[in-house]
């Protein structure tokens, strides 16, 4: 027997089976809301895992085709690599929930789900965050929670709780937040330029529905939960620290962190580190955890240096950004590229146009986002900071990094009506000292312009940090966090955005959550600062988009056919359209709508192709002056091609104003020749006259 509870959320209920399978994990629900069902499951090792200094954590979403009643595309049939969605979605649901696991728990967890059944109007990746949380929640596994995540939507200017995939593909905002008991802990945004008031509006919305689901949930928890098992912990003892500070004295390590040039305190920390190992020689336990205690030595002066003294390590003050550099065209042959440059932070970002037959085909779950027209990929070697590292691909952070910088510039691309191509920005991280999407985030702006992409408006973006004391009023808000406050720090707090609103917001926390006056606040120093990053640098190095695409780039002319005519263009066996194509060397795409994309580089070529398929599409009428090519020749007169698909016929007493004897004392085969139409008969027959005065009427 299982146990079934139930509550309304949203317009829909939300129904959690526990105990009904997979009883030898730690912990599992099965998630139902509407008709979408996810599994999701907590299994955790018996013991810690030995020589590692975090707590290792994994979290998988797993998308299973059946649950949309497909097979799984390609050759085997069978599901593959996780796609940029699931992945995505793993790491909205790990970075509010690892927080709330003991910093000293070494343990292997894993939090897996899995999506067995999807209702369009019921998101699977929502349920996956419940039910993560919940399983956690009910385990043995120590965890602080649970915590609750809720979705948020905007359409006609009204909130929408928890839309659905036909909802969200119309909406101005996808919100999600999530939230423990007392505070916000996890913040995902997209948004159409909403103002900061209106994304706080959403953003406490969310969190006042979350304390419902979690309500709900300490039902359920109190009634299956079980007792969290003990485990060996992993802290620093404090007699280690305290000989660490007869070796390296507070002041010695505080002037070892501050500097604003991360290769000389990494040379600082390494000396001073050197120091400690010799100190401790004799002590193998102490020597074993050694580097965990100096990271933890050294996380405690900078934040006591942030926090109490109000010094940052490059000196800067808490509202100061770093230096800022931004140039356009470094690549001559590529069709835009930029360079963003802040502090120790550089990306070059090159843009790529193509045809819309180049968009990126999506299978997925989701039935309303079937393709990709703009594609932002992110990209970090390790020779961005300094590591000998070869690439294996993009992880998970790198597909984050390029989904968020992605995110913050949709809003303002034109739509495919204006400007019928498919777009790719590519990110290529130079050098990183923290904050690299929001980098990306304006190079690949500036790089969009240098391209000719019309975009509406420039977008800029930004991370702030925290440090947090004892309590809640205790605590201090860093614009523009370089590495080492990001590693030492509490928050990581990136909005992207224009003059007149937010388009895009990543936040993760290491603490219990955030109150209402640190959202406001970072939301706010947020825009002071892409503000400052769009009119001190970013306007110098390009103000506009370029009003013409780079002579390298493809020329890309539509028109839209009627539905019927398609064939006629394409021809039997695809002769027709191979050639047009033979003829002017120019690509041509048609979509199921009668929509006609024809590419290249040569204009002209490009504008023959048109003409070619207009004469083809529209019908011929008496009265046009056409031209054409002598294709045939007969006694009684010349056949003259006016598109690939008609002929019409000059009759030899047609061919001039003068007696003709022989049609070959006139035309020959391969002539290009003026023709106008003087009938088509009821046959569809044409037939055409090629006499001066027929021309001049």
């Amino acid at each position: 027997m299982y146990k079934s509870y139930s509550m309304e959320l949203a317009g829909r209920m939300l129904t959690v089976d526990v105990d009904r399978v997979c009883a030898q994990s730690n912990g599992a629900v099965m998630m139902h809301y509407g008709d979408t069902t996810v599994l999701s499951t907590c299994t955790a090792s018996e013991k810690p895992r030995d020589g590692i200094d975090f707590f290792p954590l994994s979290v998988e979403y797993e998308e299973k085709m059946y649950a949309v009643g497909k097979f799984p595309g390609g050759f085997k049939k069978r599901e593959g690599r996780a796609s940029d969605n699931a992945i995505l979605t793993a790491r909205v649901i790990d970075r509010p929930m690892r927080p709330l696991f003991p910093k000293d728990y070494r343990n292997d967890v894993l939090l897996n789900n899995t999506v067995l059944s999807v209702d369009q109007d019921a998101s699977p990746e929502l349920l996956a965050m419940l039910g993560s949380s919940l399983a956690t929640a009910i385990s043995d596994v120590p965890f602080d929670g649970p915590c609750a995540t809720t979705q948020v939507g905007m359409i006609a200017g009204e909130f929408i709780l928890n839309p659905g995939n036909g909802e969200k593909a119309v909406s101005d905002l996808l919100l999600t937040v999530a939230s423990t008991k007392e505070k916000v802990i996890m913040i995902e945004a997209g948004a159409n330029e909403l103002p900061e008031e209106k994304m706080i509006e959403a953003i406490y919305l969310a969190h006042e529905t979350n304390q419902q689901i979690i309500g709900f949930f300490e039902s359920i928890i109190a009634e299956c939960g079980k007792e969290k098992h003990s485990y060996e912990s992993s802290a620093i003892p404090e007699a280690v620290f305290e000989k660490m500070k007869t070796v390296v004295t507070p002041e010695e390590m505080e002037k070892a962190v501050f500097t604003d040039e991360k290769q000389e305190r990494d040379a600082n920390i390494s000396a001073l580190s050197e120091r400690l190992v010799e100190a401790f020689q004799d002590d193998e336990e102490a020597l074993a955890i050694l580097p965990d205690a100096i990271y933890q030595y050294e996380k405690k002066t900078v934040r006591k240096m942030i926090l109490k003294d109000h010094k940052r390590p490059d000196g800067r003050a808490i509202d100061q950004i770093r230096p800022l550099e931004a140039e356009v065209d470094l690549l001559p042959r590529v069709h835009g590229s930029a360079m963003f440059k802040r502090g120790q932070t550089q990306i070059l970002n090159v843009t790529t146009l193509a045809p819309l037959s180049e968009v990126q085909k999506v299978e997925g779950m989701n039935e309303f986002e079937t393709e990709k027209r703009y594609l932002h990929q992110y990209n970090f070697p390790g020779y961005s900071v300094g590591e000998a590292k070869a690439s294996r691909g993009p992880g998970r952070r790198e597909i984050g990094h390029g989904a968020l910088a992605e995110k913050a510039l949709i809003p303002v691309l034109p739509p495919v009506e204006e400007f019928p191509y498919a777009i790719r920005s590519v990110s290529e991280t130079m050098e990183s000292n923290g904050s690299t999407s929001m980098a990306s985030t304006c190079a690949s702006c500036m790089s969009l312009m240098a391209a000719g992409v019309p975009i509406r408006k420039p977008v800029a973006g930004i991370s702030c940090g925290l440090v947090t004391g004892e309590s809640d009023e205790d605590y201090l808000v860093l614009t523009d966090i370089q590495g080492l406050e990001d590693f030492f720090g509490d928050m990581d707090f990136k909005v992207t955005g224009t003059r007149d609103g937010i388009t895009a917001i990543q936040m993760d926390i290491k603490i219990h959550g955030l109150t209402r006056p640190i959202v406001e606040e970072a939301i706010k120093r947020a825009r002071e600062a892409r503000l400052f990053i769009m009119d001190g640098v970013m306007k110098d190095a390009i103000a506009e988009p370029r009003k013409e695409l780079s002579p390298y780039a493809p020329k890309i002319i539509t028109l839209q056919i009627e539905t019927d005519k398609i064939g006629d263009v394409i021809g039997k066996q695809g002769k027709t359209i191979t050639a047009i194509i033979e003829e002017t060397g120019a690509k041509i795409d048609i979509d199921d709508n009668g929509m006609v994309s024809i590419s290249g580089i040569d204009l002209a070529a490009l504008e023959r192709a048109k003409e070619i398929i207009l004469s083809i599409v529209n019908d011929i009428e008496p009265g046009q002056i056409l031209e054409g090519t002598v294709v045939r020749m007969m006694n009684f007169g010349a056949f003259v091609q006016l598109s690939p698909t008609k002929d019409g016929m000059v009759h030899i007493s047609k061919l001039s104003d003068k007696r003709v004897n022989e049609v070959e004392d006139v035309v020959h085969i391969g002539d290009k020749v003026r023709v106008k139409v003087i009938e088509v008969d009821k046959m569809g027959r044409i037939n055409l006259s090629m006499r001066p005065q027929d021309l001049a009427e």
